[in-house]
């Protein structure tokens, strides 16, 4: 039973946390959101007191059982591992060996480092959740809306709408090939060794490692009733099951319970050391407490999907982003360096953006977290999705008035790009779509009001929104973008 419920757990984990990655109408957080924010490292960033404070108890009375109910990169290690075929089922998959403490640690010291100075590409690549994340958001969640785009086609062939298309792109290539790259090793560890990853390298492991040891409740060996018949070891996709010695490494013990169901003879049990009385409640419904335990969270409202425009006056062609002195962040996260130094790289945010503004970054410092840029939409003033999914907060909740008043940027005018002088036409789109009026157009010559009328921005006013750059007829390269800000500010 224990491995059952842990099975069903873990298996309602996976798809929920895989579907608000697919999900493209942002309908899927309002009921699941609380599952990213369960994750251990984003409400560390986030200072989730409640969650940090659950998880911790949890592994103080059952182990590390995050591990293997709560972290979808696991469940997904298990998934692959449970795939792997025996062509004898004697010989069992996996064997006892001891922990590598001389890569576990030092990883560990590594990623504390890492976090503290703010290398988030560093976190983002070990980060266990941001890991799963990115390898949904860049190999699944395009496969996802390509089926989602033909079943809209089949729909309208029939006057239905019951599902619309959407834009299917690659945000970035670099971080494309590291969630392949990511996926193929995780897949070879997985397979060859079980949860290899998850004892010797991820942080998130090795730190609730600590924490397990004191667990309450613990896989134990009844010595009189075990036959050293090496069930228990063949089964245990963490290698941590002595047989020989009757002892089992607790802190990579991830309580999966396929050790207590490999043994024929009823000489593994979970409960607590040495403490273990006849009349016990049995370890299923000990366990059937997690259910109870895991869902203390908040769920967070998301935003309907908003229908993109274009700016109509020339013919669609790929922009090309300008080069930004300083990149910009999302309305909520205060300022660049909180941004970077509470982002996991999970991309949440990135698969949720409506309006595809948000991609990851290719910068060495912050590669894989999310930066904003206009080639593609623009922040729009009714949507602010993004500050309802972050779990680890790096983007604040922020109300639709809050955002509409905050300044992440200003518009920079480029003169030789500019339609008006280039082509010698008359434009003024970017003062026409600009939601906070910033933007006026005025002569280029202020002695001849008959001449060529050019924009002016009003930095003060300006929220960076984009949507002057987004909808600039210029191409490939607007003749009027968006410098970021260090420190974002109310106007």
């Amino acid at each position: 039973m224990l491995r059952r419920i842990r099975t069903t757990l873990a298996v309602i984990t996976l798809v929920g946390i895989t579907l608000l990655f697919l999900d493209i109408s942002g309908f899927v957080h309002i009921y699941l959101g609380w599952m990213a924010k369960m994750q251990f490292l984003p409400a560390v960033l986030a200072l989730n007191v409640g969650v940090i404070i659950a998880l911790i108890a949890l592994t103080l009375i059952f182990g590390r059982i995050y591990c293997s109910v709560i972290c979808p990169l696991g469940i997904m290690q298990d998934v692959i591992a449970h795939l792997r075929p025996r062509k004898n089922k004697k010989v069992g998959r996996y064997s006892f060996s001891p922990e590598v403490r001389w890569l576990r640690y030092p990883v560990l010291v590594l990623f504390i480092i890492a976090l503290l100075a703010g290398v988030g590409s560093f976190v983002a690549l070990l980060a266990p959740y941001s890991s799963f994340g990115r390898i949904v958001t860049n190999l699944l969640r395009p496969l996802y809306e390509l089926a989602n785009n033909g079943l809209a086609a089949i729909a309208e062939h029939f006057d239905s709408y019951a599902f619309y298309a959407t834009d299917v792109w690659i945000r970035s290539l670099p971080t494309f090939m590291i969630a392949a790259v990511t996926l193929v090793i995780l897949a070879v560890l997985a397979w060859r060794g079980g949860r290899t990853y998850c004892n010797t390298i991820c942080p998130v492991g090795t730190i609730l490692s600590f924490i397990s040891r004191f667990s309450f409740l613990k896989v134990n060996f009844d010595e009189d009733k075990c036959r050293n018949c090496a069930a228990c070891t063949k089964s245990c996709k963490a290698s941590c099951i002595d047989f020989k010695n009757h002892t089992v490494d607790y802190s990579r013990c991830v309580v999966c319970g396929n050790c207590i169901d490999a043994c024929k003879f009823g000489a593994l049990k979970f409960d607590a050391p040495r403490r273990h009385k006849a009349g016990a409640a049995p370890s299923s419904r000990r366990t059937f407490l997690l259910s109870t335990a895991a869902l203390v969270t908040t769920a967070a409202l998301a935003q309907e999907e908003k229908v993109k425009t274009d700016g109509g006056l020339a013919d669609i062609e790929d922009k090309v982003a300008p080069k930004r002195k300083t990149p910009i962040t999302p309305p909520g996260s205060l300022s660049a360096r909180h941004f970077y130094q509470h982002c996991t790289g999970c991309q949440l945010c990135v698969a949720q953006c409506p309006n595809h503004v948000l991609r990851p970054s290719t910068g060495l410092m912050t590669l894989m977290q999310p930066e904003m840029s206009y080639e593609r939409g623009y922040c729009r003033p009714e949507c602010n999705r993004c500050s309802t999914v972050c779990p680890a907060e790096a983007i604040r909740p922020i109300t639709l008035e809050e955002k509409t008043a905050t300044q992440i940027g200003h518009a920079v005018w480029i003169k030789k790009n500019c339609v008006v002088l280039r082509d010698e036409v008359e434009c003024g789109l970017c003062a026409r779509v600009c939601p906070s009026g910033a933007i006026q157009m005025v002569p280029l010559d202020p002695d001849d009001e008959t001449g060529a009328y050019v924009p002016a921005v009003n930095e003060a006013k300006c929220i960076g929104c984009g949507a002057c750059e987004n909808l600039c007829p210029a191409r490939p390269f607007s003749a009027i973008y968006v410098e970021g800000h260090e420190q974002h500010k109310e106007i």
